[in-house]
């Protein structure tokens, strides 16, 4: 699929694996620290609770969703504790900077992350300038993707016309709400092995590469 960016007017990215490559390692780090945290809170061998944090991934979206319904935890000690990680893998990108500034219309961040930790590495990047607004699990009322009415209040938090939007994500699943709303759909990545659906428009292996021939600035 082609992307007129004449008929886009809103640009919305997910965050982690999104916005940077995978191969730079944040959120192996992050789930390094979810993984501990898993093991404090539940009180099984860590071979176990690993086994629980990925059944509690697929079925709330979040590794904190899923602790939230079934234990009694502080979700705000656990967004501070997994987000805190160094971001030294985590390289500047002035190509992605311009090539940004030089798509028309309004951007968006749309991220389970905390909002700590976008702003960290949106700063580390060297993008934070180009977003108009970030969309945190804070904001969320910690009700993560892929849950419809995160898209919904998002949307009307920002007064975003779906239609004229497009979400890039490297997690299949929440696209399809975005879909639904109307939005067209961008897969970054390889969907680390999710079933991709008919609800993804159009595909692409890096989003410095995809973005490339829609902004209006040249980034060489």
């Amino acid at each position: 699929m082609r992307i007129d960016p004449g008929q886009i007017d809103t640009w919305v990215f997910d965050l982690d694996d999104t916005l940077y490559p995978r191969e730079q390692g944040v959120m192996g780090l992050v789930q390094g620290r979810i993984n501990a945290f898993m093991v404090d809170a539940v009180g099984l061998p860590a071979d176990e609770a690993k086994v629980l944090q990925k059944q509690f991934l697929n079925e709330h979206g979040t590794t904190l969703a899923g602790l939230m319904a079934n234990y009694a935890i502080d979700p705000e000690k656990f967004l501070r504790d997994v987000h805190d990680v160094p971001l030294d893998t985590l390289e500047p990108n002035p190509r992605l900077d311009a090539v940004l500034d030089g798509l028309p219309g309004r951007k968006y961040v749309l991220t389970n992350g905390a909002r700590f930790h976008a702003a960290r590495v949106l700063e580390r990047i060297g993008i934070t300038d180009r977003f108009d607004g970030v969309f945190a699990i804070e904001d969320m009322d910690l009700t993560p993707k892929p849950a419809p009415s995160t898209y919904r209040h998002f949307v009307e938090r920002f007064r975003i016309t779906p239609h004229r939007a497009v979400f890039f994500e490297d997690t299949p699943r929440n696209l399809a709400p975005a879909k639904a709303l109307g939005m067209t759909t961008v897969l970054i990545g390889d969907g680390h092995g999710h079933e991709i659906g008919d609800w993804v428009d159009a595909r692409a292996p890096d989003l410095l590469d995809f973005l490339h021939p829609l902004s209006m600035k040249d980034a060489a």
